[in-house]
């Protein structure tokens, strides 16, 4: 898709959010949950499995297929025939990741959104201790710690630890919030979209939120199972670095001064992360 598709499909979505976000009420105790679906056959099933266990069940799960070419529209079937709190929608064309998330986003019945990938897993509590931190703090942007797992499921020793909180300059310099691990208040944070970039939009989404809200609060709690998938845009760190610093500069329109010296403590941050997840990949492999 060139530039002028996307920038097309981009407006489309925008409308359809702010025609749907002017008729539709707030639920106020229900968590729409937004998934992006591509070819996600072989994760898709523990994914949308790890929702219905959750403790807190007032939710509603939003699954967008980016036109699929396997069989997760036959599997999500099985699931929307029997629950009616999922929906699946199929987009007319390949679309990419913002585009997906938005149409969530225009869909969506319930004051909080989460996300969840296709190929990652909550722990049963999630909710619930997300749910617990808004109301008892009366905040409107949590995230929690996440493990990494294998492709096969297999979980590893290294989590990925939130902080108690972190502000916009604290993110920065540590891209430490997953994006299947944050719950937002639309009440107090109001109504957003995605970012509009191919890659990176969660960062960049997270960086936009930070200028509403003055931080972001981690559960020490690891509720998410990041699934490391070889050969994923994800777990590609050449792809991570150029992402980053296309939010830098391209985004967020840091100085050339700044966005070096929030680099340096990315890098730092990513490299501390990388090292201590090879070497637990290497353990595993003895």
């Amino acid at each position: 898709m060139n530039d002028a598709e996307l920038k097309c499909l981009e407006w489309e979505v925008r409308v359809s959010f702010k025609k749907l976000s002017g008729r539709r009420i707030m639920k106020d105790g229900l968590v729409s949950i937004i998934t992006p679906v591509y070819n996600a056959e072989e994760f898709i099933v523990q994914t949308i499995e790890s929702v219905q266990a959750q403790t807190y069940s007032d939710w509603e799960l939003l699954l967008i297929d980016d036109c699929s070419t396997d069989s997760s529209a036959e599997l999500i079937k099985s699931f929307t025939d029997n629950d009616n709190r999922i929906r699946y929608v199929k987009l007319n064309k390949n679309s990419g990741a913002a585009v997906t998330r938005n149409t969530g986003l225009a869909m969506a019945k319930g004051r909080y959104i989460a996300f969840l990938d296709s190929d990652d897993i909550w722990k049963a509590q999630k909710l619930e201790k997300q749910m617990e931190l808004i109301k008892e703090k009366d905040i409107g942007f949590v995230f929690t710690s996440y493990r990494y797992v294998m492709q096969d499921g297999s979980p590893m020793s290294k989590v990925a630890r939130a902080p108690e909180k972190i502000d916009y300059n604290g993110l920065l310099k540590n891209t430490i919030i997953g994006c299947s691990t944050v719950l937002i208040d639309k009440k107090l944070i109001g109504d957003f979209r995605m970012a509009n970039v191919r890659r990176g939009q969660d960062t960049a989404t997270w960086l936009q939120l930070l200028k509403k809200a003055d931080y972001a609060y981690g559960i020490y709690d690891d509720l998410v199972w990041y699934r490391v998938v070889s050969g994923s845009l994800s777990d590609n760190k050449f792809t991570a670095i150029k992402r980053t610093w296309n939010t830098y500069r391209n985004v967020e329109h840091l100085s050339l001064p700044k966005a070096m010296y929030v680099f340096i403590f990315y890098a730092y941050n990513a490299v501390k992360k990388r090292l201590i997840r090879d070497k637990d990949e290497i353990d595993r492999s003895r």
